[in-house]
């Protein structure tokens, strides 16, 4: 496990009378500026989440999660008109807008300035922008992708409060409390993760808790489901 860091991680609210969601914002990417390890809600599980173009940072997150380094990290950004700064599209602008923001990962194939170094050696990128207004603020206000996977150990299941992953604490920098995302466990199930790097094709990598909609979106468009 990660060294601890702390006798005791910060635990902020994000829906509070103390504090603003813009000077949680403020805080928070502060934080990470300082190539540190967050936990943030999202649209589907608590995640944890650094500056994607930072190797100080990402190595961290593998540390902290207990991560096998060949298991690629995906990056959240803040708008849909941010995903092609780092990923290529082989499909039509406007399926972006149908799909995002909302609980989905696209994978497709990564632009030469996303940092070497995150996923090194694999030529594609899962891209998210989730349905939460704090982490797509957050991610316009650091200037670029974030690094973003679940808050929990690797192999543990998925959490939908901070209570949920307080063994991680220690070793975390911030932690944004978001509340109870949800009290249904498909929610549990993450995102769904598509892989669009092939042109007129899809390949379903995890089915996660938005199938049905996205299969419907992505069929729409004539794309073809491959084995």
């Amino acid at each position: 496990m990660y060294a601890l860091r702390r006798e005791m991680t910060k635990i902020i609210k994000l829906f509070s009378n103390n504090c603003s969601a813009d000077e949680v914002v403020r805080i928070s990417a502060n934080i990470l500026k300082d190539e540190k390890i967050i936990a943030v809600p999202t649209d589907t599980v608590y995640g944890i989440t650094a500056l994607a173009q930072c190797d100080t940072a990402v190595k961290a997150i593998y540390k902290i999660k207990g991560r096998d380094c060949r298991k690629p990290l995906a990056i959240c950004v803040g708008c849909v008109e941010d995903v092609t700064k780092w990923g290529k599209l082989t499909f039509p602008k406007h399926l972006l807008d149908d799909l995002l923001p909302g609980p989905v990962t696209l994978v497709m194939e990564r632009q030469s300035c996303l940092n070497p170094n995150l996923n090194p050696g694999i030529p594609l990128v899962g891209i998210r922008i989730p349905k939460c207004k704090f982490i797509q603020d957050l991610a316009s206000h650091c200037d670029g992708p974030l690094a973003l996977t679940s808050a929990n150990i690797s192999s543990a299941k998925s959490t939908l409060a901070v209570q949920e992953f307080k063994d991680m604490w220690p070793h975390l920098d911030l932690i944004v409390d978001g509340g109870i995302l949800g009290l249904q466990d498909p929610k549990r199930l993450g995102s769904t993760v598509v892989d669009l790097s092939q042109q007129g094709f899809f390949r379903v990598i995890r089915s996660g808790c938005s199938f049905e909609r996205t299969l419907e979106v992505l069929k729409r468009y004539g794309l073809k489901e491959l084995g």
